[in-house]
C-alpha cells in the first residue's frame, strides 16, 4: 500500500533557527565574569562576613567611635586648660618684670648704702662688712652684710655664727646655731631668726663664712643686743 505524502512547497528552502553571534559572546562574557569575580572573591579578598560578624563589627565601630567623640572633647578640655595656664603664665611673668623693675631702685640705693660701710678689719675674700644681732623672747634675729670685691659671679657659702654668753643656770656657755646658706655676689645680706636654748643670754656673735668645702671665706665679731 501507498502512503500519502505530505505536500509543502517550502520545505526546501527552510533553514536551520541560528543564535546570533553577538548574544553568544554576551552569554560567554557573562559567565566568565563572574566565574572571575568567584575566584577572586574567594583567592584573593577577604572572606564575607556572616551577619553576626557583620553586627559584631558594627558594634566595635559604634564603641570606638563613642571613645573617639570622648577623646576629642578631653583634647578640647585640655587645650582650653593649656591656653588659660599660659595666659596666667604670660600674666605673672609681665607682673614679675613689674616688679624687677620697681625693685631696681632700691637694688641702687642698698648697693650705695652697702659702698660706704666700713672695711671688714679682718679682710678676706668675702668681707662681713657688718650686721646687727639682738636676742629676745627666746630667739636671735640677725641681719649681715656679707661682700665681695670684683666677683665675676656668685658663689655658694655657707655663713656659721657661734653665741657666747650665760647659760640659764650661770656661768659662761657657748652655742652654735644651724648653718645659713648664702649666695654672694658684690654682695648679700644675710637675715633670719634662730631658736635659743631656755634661759640663754648672748653677748657676742663670732661669724664664720666658709665654701662648700669648709674653706675660711671671712670672719668677724658682733655684739648681741
Amino acid at each position: 500500500m501507498f502512503k500519502p505524502v505530505p505536500f509543502d512547497p517550502y520545505g526546501s528552502r527552510r533553514k536551520a533557527v541560528r543564535v546570533p553571534r553577538w548574544l553568544t559572546f554576551l552569554v560567554v562574557g557573562i559567565v566568565l565574569g563572574a566565574g572571575g569575580l568567584f575566584y577572586v572573591q574567594e583567592r584573593y579578598m577577604p572572606p564575607r562576613l556572616s551577619p553576626s560578624e557583620s553586627a559584631a563589627l558594627r558594634t566595635n565601630f559604634e564603641q570606638a567611635d563613642t571613645e573617639r567623640k570622648a577623646l576629642k572633647g578631653q583634647l578640647a578640655e585640655t587645650s582650653k586648660r593649656l591656653d588659660t595656664a599660659l595666659a596666667e603664665k604670660a600674666t605673672t611673668a609681665e607682673l614679675l618684670n613689674k616688679e624687677r623693675k620697681a625693685l631696681e631702685p632700691l637694688r641702687t640705693e642698698i648697693a650705695a648704702l652697702v659702698a660706704v660701710l666700713p672695711p671688714d678689719p679682718r679682710g678676706g675674700s668675702v668681707e662681713v662688712r657688718g650686721g646687727q644681732m639682738s636676742a629676745r623672747d627666746g630667739k636671735l634675729d640677725y641681719a649681715v652684710v656679707l661682700t665681695r670685691e670684683k666677683a665675676a659671679k656668685p658663689i655658694n657659702a655657707q655663713m656659721k655664727v657661734t653665741l657666747a654668753g650665760e647659760a640659764a643656770k650661770g656661768g659662761e656657755s657657748n652655742i652654735t646655731i644651724d648653718p645659713v646658706p648664702v649666695t654672694i655676689g658684690s654682695h648679700e645680706i644675710a637675715r633670719g631668726t634662730a631658736a635659743l636654748p631656755a634661759g640663754f643670754k648672748p653677748r657676742q656673735a663670732t661669724i664664720q663664712v666658709v665654701d662648700g668645702s669648709g674653706k675660711p671665706l671671712g670672719m668677724r665679731v658682733l655684739v648681741v643686743k
